[in-house]
Order: structure tokens, then sequence, then C-alpha cells
């Protein structure tokens, strides 16, 4: 535990080195700020706090720069003070994804963006998983005699289209009637409500009547199902990560690309640090995120939406993060999707 004015010199170094990136010096910390107590007092207060591996010093003629636990202490510290619950960090962007989003994937988007654009680092919001909401309607269009388009809206807002060709020709009113039938079947229950024992009991209750009922059926179901296993994402500002002089050398920026850029791989360990989570957001420091490739980057982590339908809001970048500013931006996203929802 900190002294507060260990804490101080601590929160301030951290604040230099976010805005300038440079290596900071006990005269920049005297000079700049009022810390009440002379320039001595600063440089012992700045060797405790590298002997207590809260700070390094990259060359013997340098200033310091924070370490994980550097920047640990601080974030602990700024989420114990409630200075992040003050206030939103952009009320702008909350009334702009209600004003402006209509469907989910308006929504997400118009949330990454926003995010990334506020951070100037990666931001990614993952969808809910579609087989875990209840399906709010299901459309059939016909595009010929036998060719129709599903259109499946479920009731966080996701729009899921499957083309399906019939075994036999329909003509209007006949799909009309099916997709009437099919709602009634299918409205308010979720894709996981439809087990092959469920199905079998209604084709032997006459519930459902033909084999075009029974293939249409069966195609949402699937087309539903087949979002289970890779919720789709929304991912902006993979260049303004990139550009950050933490990874401007090619090793380094390579395999977190790597790693980034795997959608299975990246929303595991997103869901995991939410998972393993008691409180709203998470958030990783460094050395903290269990993948090597992420050890020069932090992650904020939220989810949106409750239980089973939630979908998840991140924001990456170097440790070298503006904390304070990050983690009431993904609040304000959070904040936006429940409210749009």
């Amino acid at each position: 535990m900190l002294s507060d004015r260990r804490a101080r010199v601590l929160a301030l170094l951290i604040e230099e080195y976010v805005s300038w990136a440079l290596p900071v010096g006990s005269r920049t910390l005297t000079q700049r700020y009022r810390l009440g107590v002379s320039p001595a007092t600063v440089r012992n207060e700045l060797s405790f706090l590298e002997d207590e591996g809260y700070i390094s010093q990259p060359h013997t003629s340098a200033g310091r720069v924070p370490t994980d636990r550097g920047y640990r202490a601080f974030v602990n510290d700024l989420i114990a003070s409630g200075v992040l619950q003050e206030s939103s960090a952009s009320p702008a962007l909350i009334q702009h994804l209600k004003n402006k989003a209509l469907e989910l994937d308006e929504k997400l988007e118009l949330a990454s963006s926003a995010l990334s654009s506020f951070t100037d680092c990666l931001s990614v919001v993952y969808e809910p998983k579609a087989d875990q909401s209840p399906i709010q309607q299901l459309t059939l269009v016909a595009l010929s005699d036998i060719h129709i388009v599903a259109v499946v809206v479920t009731k966080n807002g996701k729009v899921l289209n499957k083309h399906i060709e019939l075994s036999c020709e329909c003509s209007a009113q006949e799909l009309s009637e099916l997709q009437e039938r099919l709602n009634n079947i299918l409205v308010g229950h979720t894709c996981n409500d439809f087990r092959e024992s469920d199905l079998h009991i209604l084709y032997e209750r006459g519930i459902i009547r033909t084999s075009i009922e029974q293939q249409v059926l069966e195609a949402v179901l699937l087309c539903l199902h087949d979002e289970k296993t890779a919720p789709r994402s929304h991912r902006v500002g993979m260049s303004s990560l990139a550009k950050k002089p933490e990874f401007s050398d090619t090793a380094s920026i390579v395999p977190l690309m790597q790693i980034l850029e795997n959608d299975t791989v990246l929303f595991q360990m997103l869901d995991h640090n939410q998972t393993q989570c008691t409180n709203t957001l998470q958030v990783s420091i460094g050395s903290e995120n269990k993948q090597d490739a992420l050890s020069g980057v932090s992650v904020v982590t939220g989810r949106y939406g409750s239980g089973d339908n939630a979908g998840v809001v991140a924001v990456i970048g170097p440790t070298r993060l503006d904390y304070s500013k990050v983690i009431k931006a993904v609040q304000s996203a959070i904040q936006a999707l429940n409210d749009a929802q």
C-alpha cells in the first residue's frame, strides 16, 4: 500500500508518460507540478517506487517509466476513488447511438467506431450469440417458385438471412400461410429451445404438416445455430494501435496482430476476462494477460446485455493507456448499448 504522496508521484509520472511516451525525470515532476516537497524528496520517492517495482529506469541517464505493477496500482486507486462514477465519458456517444442505430449490426459498428475514435486505440464489440436471443419475427421472401429467403429477427435486434431452395414449388398464398405457422412455433423461443427430440414431437403431433415446413424450420434453426460458435465482431482501429511508438518494431507487432485478427482466439480471451470478473469492467494490464503476445498491451473489457443474451465491448491499447478516459468510454458504450436494446 503506497502512501498518499507516493501514490500521487506515481500517478503524475504515469500521466506524463501517457502524454509523451518518454521516460519521466524528477526535474519534470518538480517543475510542472506543485508537490509541496523538495526535489530531493521527489528523487527519494522515485527511488522507492523503483525499488518496489512500480517504475523502472530504461537507461542509467534516463528518467523512469511505469511497470505493469505501477499501472495496476494506479488503476486500482482510480477505481477506488470513485472518480470513474462521477460522470460518463461521452453523453454525446450515448445519445448518438440511441438516435442513429436501428439494427443491432448498425449499433455495434457505430459503437466500435466511436470507441476507437475517442480512445485512439483498437476497439472490439462482439454481438450476443444469436442462438441465445429469442426469435422476434420470421419473414419468408419469395425469389422464385422454389427459392426463398428466410429473414430472422431476434429480440436483441440481430438480423439473419438464409437462402433456401425448396423441395417443391410453393405459391405466394402457401408461403404466407407457412410464414404464419412457423412464426406461431418460433416467436419467443431461442434456437436452444429446439432440440432434436422437440422437433420429433412437433412432427408426431402434426404441428409440422408438410415437408416444406420441416425443411424451412430446420434451415432457420441451423442458421441460428451456425452463429453460436463464433459471434461476429465489429473491430475498428487496428491501424491506430499499430502506429503507437511501442509497436514500431515489427517483431513486437506481428505476434500481437496474429492474435487480434483471430476472431475465435480473441473472443475466447475477452469472454474469459468477463467470465472471471465479478465487476462490470475488467482491466488486464501487460503481463496479466495470459498470452505472451499481449504482454505489451492493456485490455479494458465490459459486458452489455444480461445473462446469456450478452455481448462484449473491449478497448485494446498499449500499457501506456489513458485508463480514466478509456474506462469511461467503455462504460458509455455499455450504457448506450443497454439503453438501445
